[in-house]
């Protein structure tokens, strides 16, 4: 069967169903719906089918998009169009998770499986109303028991409804700690930027430009007084030259000392 053929129900499909459905779904349920045809859809036409999908509902005409969120393939709003439907429903999309909640439902997501005194080991206190309240939300859910712990405990993960929330398909779509660590590092100073102003404020130079003032800095240096031994300024500098010396062209016959003459005179 056609790939154009299949796309309109699959559509329908994901636009119906009140859950994310997977591509595994997709195919069971085309299969169903056409039965009595005896070309079966295969899950790689499904893929196919649902890629040009998500690039149609990309485009900037479509308020929603399709996006495998929360385990399986759903129609979603687009983010720039979230307070407008937000009226709808009132406060329910005003509500914020409190910072504690928030902390617990992190070490849930990246420890998982956990028990509540786990938890309660990372955050340093008690965890009852944290945890709480993310079941209520069903934020969370009770996975089951530690066998190996004594009293086995329950062991709390996060649910689909978590993945959905965040806009995630599965726990391992979580952004890694060691990226979000990095995210927070300040980089250092390059050395240029605090080591151009002070020396050309200290020589009473004009402030230079980025490029030539890297190319200059090296070329200051320091006497073993602490002082500052500023470079001569280049022979083909602009400045008034230096005036040269005499010249030493001056015809010495015609320049006869006083004396000289005198002495010639009582020769005679």
């Amino acid at each position: 069967m056609e790939i154009s053929t299949i796309i309109p129900h699959i559509e329908v499909l994901i636009f119906a169903s009140d859950k994310p459905l997977t591509s595994l779904d997709i195919v069971e349920l085309i299969n169903n719906s056409f039965g009595f045809l005896e070309e079966r859809i295969m899950l790689d036409q499904v893929e196919s089918a649902l890629e040009g999908i998500k690039e149609k509902y990309d485009s900037e005409f479509y308020p929603f998009e399709v996006k495998e969120s929360g385990g399986g393939w759903q129609f979603l709003t687009k983010k720039e169009y979230h307070k407008t439907i937000a009226q709808l429903n009132g406060d329910k999309f005003l509500k914020r998770l409190s910072n504690a909640a928030l902390e617990t439902l992190a070490i849930i997501a990246y420890k998982q499986p956990i028990t509540k005194g786990e938890i309660e080991a990372i955050r340093g206190v008690n965890s009852d109303y944290s945890i709480q309240k993310l079941l209520e939300k069903e934020l969370i859910l009770i996975s089951g028991r530690n066998e190996h712990a004594p009293g086995k405990p329950l062991v709390y993960a996060t649910s689909k409804n978590f993945m959905d929330y965040f806009g995630i398909n599965s726990a391992a779509d979580l952004p890694k700690i060691r990226e979000v660590l990095a995210e927070q590092l300040v980089e250092g100073t390059r050395p240029e930027d605090f080591t151009n102003q002070p020396i050309a404020e200290h020589i009473g130079y004009e402030p230079l430009e980025e490029e030539t003032a890297t190319e200059n800095i090296s070329s200051i240096a320091v006497n073993q007084d602490g002082e500052l031994i500023i470079p001569e300024e280049d022979a083909n500098s602009e400045e008034s030259p230096t005036p040269p010396p005499p010249s030493d062209s001056t015809n010495h016959e015609d320049s006869k000392d006083p004396a000289d003459e005198a002495g010639e005179e009582k020769s005679e």
